[in-house]
């Protein structure tokens, strides 16, 4: 590698800003929340406030078991089944919101009306309707609103965007977001065990018979929300349309199968194409393979390639058919964590900034799902207009 081309890589990185975890507070500083919302990934990003400092003193969920596992987390949190009541308990600065997607709009204009701060997890909606409401509720308050996609907020991402908006891969023609996991099994319809509020946990969707797999992987039917689709592709797409600088497709075509996750609605293997006016992007999802295991994006320029995965990112050079090119030209060897954006979050609930991703961004994010979705739904391209809305 040319010295040239090692100083234009070493200036890039160094306009990245290194993260540095805000000072311990003093015990009468402690910002205290509620957690609405209490499954597997409640109680992972409740423990990573926890570890920031904060204190969590209220629990919310339709699930008893799970409860009783945030108990643990937080003994002298208050529990709840309503979030209605939770919201009007005393003393809350902020909630963090990790809901099936269908009860994501209800519960941010909740905690809205309560004038709480809130972090929502992705997909930030439901659907592009929600997506518009949610934009305009959050913007008549002065509420601080992050959404959980932590890409945004991680090191390792922003030196590689770094790169990107330097040039160092040229113009990018092709984009392919994947994710790969050996995860797919028939859904379990066995009975639960513990107490379920199961009208609680329906909310605004078609109601019906309790059928405990509905509950158990609710991501796999379209009443509560965007299958694997929206769950890892919001991820994926908002890294591919942040690094091409685009805000939404234009269009969108979409096919895939369930394969073993049997009684699903949503397919475990997917295919997505997106039409953006300067470049393409074919998303692809398998969670029958663990082939290159986990998620991955590839950028491919007309100077060079950029693979982002689990493990960091790896720059190529063109021509990759010249020997010495098919060894990166920059690489850097960094997780993605959940703590930088969390404490993106508290900073900005301090200084009342807008956070790393506010809800413009997550309503840009879950576009291209939401109608790669629709595409699906209808067996034809869908399109995307500038106020985003579907059309065909």
């Amino acid at each position: 590698m040319s010295s040239d081309r090692r100083e234009f890589l070493a200036a890039a990185l160094s306009a990245v800003p290194v993260f540095v975890p805000a000072a311990a507070r003093g015990a009468n500083d402690r910002l205290s929340y509620g957690v609405i919302g209490t499954g597997g990934r409640g109680r992972s990003v409740s423990r990573v406030f926890q570890k920031l400092g904060c204190q969590c003193v209220a629990i919310c969920d339709v699930y008893q078991p799970y409860l009783e596992l945030a108990q643990k987390d937080a003994p002298g949190a208050k529990p709840y089944v309503d979030y209605h009541d939770l919201l009007g308990q005393a003393g809350l600065d902020f909630v963090v919101v990790a809901t099936p997607d269908h009860h994501h709009c209800p519960n941010l204009l909740a905690a809205l009306a309560a004038k709480k701060d809130v972090y929502l997890e992705k997909p930030m909606s439901l659907n592009l309707a929600e997506s518009q409401r949610m934009v305009q509720a959050v913007r008549r308050t002065k509420q601080i609103v992050q959404i959980g996609m932590q890409r945004r907020s991680a090191p390792v991402i922003l030196k590689a965007k770094a790169l990107v908006d330097q040039g160092a891969i040229g113009r990018v023609s092709l984009v392919k977001p994947m994710w790969n996991w050996n995860i797919a099994k028939p859904l379990d319809n066995s009975p639960l065990p513990g107490k379920l509020d199961w009208m609680r946990f329906q909310g605004a969707a078609k109601k019906r018979s309790l059928e405990p797999m509905r509950f158990r992987a609710w991501r796999q039917f379209w009443e509560y929300a965007g299958g694997n689709m929206t769950d890892q592709g919001t991820h994926l797409m908002d890294v591919t349309q942040w690094f091409t600088k685009t805000t939404q497709p234009s269009s969108a075509v979409c096919q895939g199968q369930v394969q073993k996750t049997t009684g699903a609605q949503g397919p475990d293997v997917l295919c997505a194409v997106f039409e953006y006016p300067q470049h393409m992007a074919i998303w692809t999802l398998n969670y029958c393979s663990s082939y290159l295991n986990g998620w991955s994006i590839e950028f491919e320029g007309d100077e060079g390639t950029l693979i982002l995965d689990e493990e960091g990112f790896r720059i190529y050079q063109e021509p990759w058919a010249k020997p010495e090119n098919r060894k990166p030209i920059h690489e850097v060897k960094e997780g993605v964590p959940v703590e930088t954006h969390v404490q993106n979050f508290l900073d900005c609930i301090k200084s009342r900034k807008e956070p790393n991703c506010p809800v413009e961004v997550g309503a840009s994010a879950v576009s291209g799902p939401h109608l790669a979705n629709i595409a699906f739904f209808k067996g034809r391209r869908a399109r995307l207009s500038r106020e985003g809305k579907a059309f065909f």
